[in-house]
């Protein structure tokens, strides 16, 4: 892996260039952090990716944002990367 391109979703005019953080060595110990972002059968989607992280020995935390159509509250985001070595949000329709 060389240059990543990581795309922002948003509807940024004027996007900010950030580096990716280091990947995880290992899953076990490890705490992930499953977003929910209110959209249908996203429950269910990391309902099941939650199931395969527990498999290979991390602890997962549950969060949901409070409606799609917004970025996560920046409250919520802090609280995510306090409690969190990494996290996943979940898109389902």
């Amino acid at each position: 892996m060389g240059n990543e391109v990581m795309l922002d979703p948003t509807a940024e005019l004027n996007p900010v260039e950030r580096q990716l953080q280091p990947r995880l060595a290992n899953l076990a110990g490890a705490t992930i952090g499953l977003l929910d972002i209110s959209k249908p059968r996203g429950k269910e989607f990391l309902d099941e990716i939650e199931k395969q992280l527990a498999a290979q020995g991390a602890t997962v935390n549950r969060y949901m944002k409070p409606t799609f159509a917004r970025k996560a509250p920046r409250e919520l985001s802090q609280k995510i990367s306090a409690e969190c070595d990494a996290m996943i949000e979940g898109l389902a329709d």
